[in-house]
């Protein structure tokens, strides 16, 4: 069996790698059946110098290889015939803009296994770099605080070696008194957690929150989707019941955005659901919110007023109220300051990389290489000999338009 590990080539650049030299050792050593190539890359996260130190063949040619590994994307020159690849592909929601890419794959009798949908048999998400977004995005929501308070402010995300340079300059931070409120309760909201705990901002409950108008140091709550959402007919809020149905509920959030300063959007949202908020929600005495940091980056949907994805050379932009409209970010101080990176995790790829290849060693590469017992493996794959399988038949419409 030959595995080969592709280098980026989506623009703009991702320096992320499914695995690290040390990584690739250990899959030798685990799977002794397998052949390992990693194609040279400028732009990797680690150097090909450190795959060739450790024995590590290197080769652009990964054709003779029957599994073919990468992060985001393959750009469509680059797809072979007959293989097996692992990426995100980003069309099982019908994006649009890789509906051209999903119909090659097809064409090209691709074996496509997707990251997102890699489940355990409970349906959680075996992998995924949600930590990291977490992690990062909170850090950027800081960030944009020290700067509309004329604060010292800590070096981008992106300038950090590793996370742990990243977590030194955030407990550099002077923060005011303030209240932060994170929407979620899964990896994402984990990460932001982490990073908020790391630099000492106490954890507070829902009642304490919203019972104290005013702290005397920074604090924050952590909000699950029964404290955000309501029924409308009255009756207890069921989660079951609010994700096959989300429709019965509406938005219970203005009673914390009354009283936060910094929202962090770390949840799960679908267009079924009800908003967070509204443009006219967003115009009231009441709302005191000044910075989002939308992690979940959906364009106009929980959080209108995350307009667009922003990038990470330039991750803030001011949001005017009365007009709906973007501003450059800290030109006026009645806007409201927005964050929504939609590739957060590309600002740590060095520890994202490991995160990530642990998960795959360890859950994953069991299941591609020898029995797939619990079915991970033929869950996430989309594609199979030209055709979308039984799970992903819902594309084909869509795929054919």
């Amino acid at each position: 069996m030959k595995l080969g590990i592709l280098k980026e080539g989506k623009v703009p650049p991702d320096r992320r790698v499914p695995f690290s030299a040390q990584q690739c050792l250990e899959i030798k050593k685990r799977f002794p059946q397998v052949e390992l190539t990693v194609q040279p890359s400028p732009i990797r996260c680690f150097p090909d110098s450190d795959y060739l130190n450790a024995g590590i063949s290197m080769n652009s040619d990964l054709s003779d290889c029957d599994i073919l590994m990468g992060v985001k994307e393959v750009p469509i020159p680059d797809l072979m015939e007959d293989k097996t690849y692992l990426f995100f592909s980003h069309t099982i929601k019908k994006q649009s803009y890789n509906k051209k890419l999903l119909q090659e794959i097809l064409r090209k009798r691709i074996r496509l296994i997707d990251y997102e949908v890699l489940t355990e048999p409970n349906g959680m998400r075996v992998i995924g770099f949600g930590r990291f977004a977490g992690l990062v995005g909170s850090y950027k929501g800081l960030r944009a605080l020290t700067i509309r308070h004329e604060l010292p402010e800590p070096k981008p995300a992106y300038e950090c070696h590793d996370l742990a340079e990243m977590k030194s300059e955030a407990r550099k931070l002077e923060l005011p008194p303030l209240k932060i409120a994170i929407t979620g309760g899964g990896r994402v909201t984990h990460g932001v957690m982490e990073m908020l705990d790391e630099i000492n901002i106490r954890k507070v409950s829902i009642d304490e929150y919203l019972a104290t108008e005013h702290f005397d140091e920074p604090v924050y709550v952590q909000l699950e989707p029964d404290a955000y959402n309501k029924r409308k007919d009255g009756s207890a809020f069921d989660f079951g019941h609010f994700v096959k149905n989300p429709t019965a509920y509406e938005g219970n959030f203005l009673r914390f955005a009354k009283t936060t300063d910094l929202l962090i959007s770390a949840a799960y949202w679908d267009p079924n659901a009800p908003v967070l908020f509204t443009p006219e929600d967003m115009r009231s005495p009441d709302f005191r919110i000044r910075v989002i940091s939308d992690i979940t980056c959906d364009i106009k949907g929980s959080i209108p007023s995350t307009l667009r994805a922003t990038t990470i050379d330039e991750p803030f932009y001011g949001y005017n109220p009365v007009t709906e409209q973007e501003e450059v970010a800290f030109t006026n101080p009645k806007n409201i300051t927005v964050m929504s990176v939609d590739n957060l995790p590309t600002e740590l790829p060095r520890d994202a990389s490991v995160d990530f290849g642990e998960n795959l060693i360890n859950r994953v590469l069991p299941s591609l290489l020898g029995e797939d017992s619990e079915g991970i493996v033929q869950r996430a794959t989309i594609t199979e000999n030209g055709k979308l399988t039984e799970r992903y038949k819902y594309l084909e419409d869509w795929v054919n338009s």
